[in-house]
């Protein structure tokens, strides 16, 4: 089965690296996916969920991450997301974006709004 090499890197920290056989992510050009011997490719991350459908020795998985921005680069078979913000789904504590959902909705701000919501949705898809 071909592969593909993934880094997830957020500002702050290497959030995953691994093999897989799908990435989908959310770009400024609209949704795409990711597979071994893609056309070399560099875009804008929008803010959203990126599932990785991971291979190795375990067998096949799905990793889930909430991105915040950034950007994503493939060549040989090699994927690059570069973060702004990045975390895993099984690392957000829900009632904690919950509740920062509900005070960004209550003081109108719009980016923490975001944020808390592409959290709850990654939270959502890893279920």
């Amino acid at each position: 089965m071909a592969e593909l090499h993934v880094e997830l890197v957020a500002a702050d920290r290497k959030v995953w690296s691994g093999e897989a056989r799908l990435v989908v992510a959310r770009t400024s050009s609209g949704e795409i996916g990711v597979m071994p011997g893609h056309q070399p490719l560099l875009g804008v991350l929008e803010s959203g969920p990126v599932t990785i459908r991971t291979t190795g020795e375990s067998g096949d998985g799905t990793v889930i991450a909430a991105v915040h921005g950034g950007f994503i680069s493939f060549a040989d078979d090699k994927l690059s997301l570069l973060a702004e913000i990045a975390e895993l789904s099984y690392e957000i504590d829900v009632e904690r974006a919950e509740r920062a959902l509900e005070q960004a909705k209550a003081d109108q701000d719009a980016a923490a709004e975001r944020r808390a919501d592409v959290r709850l949705r990654a939270v959502a898809v890893a279920r």
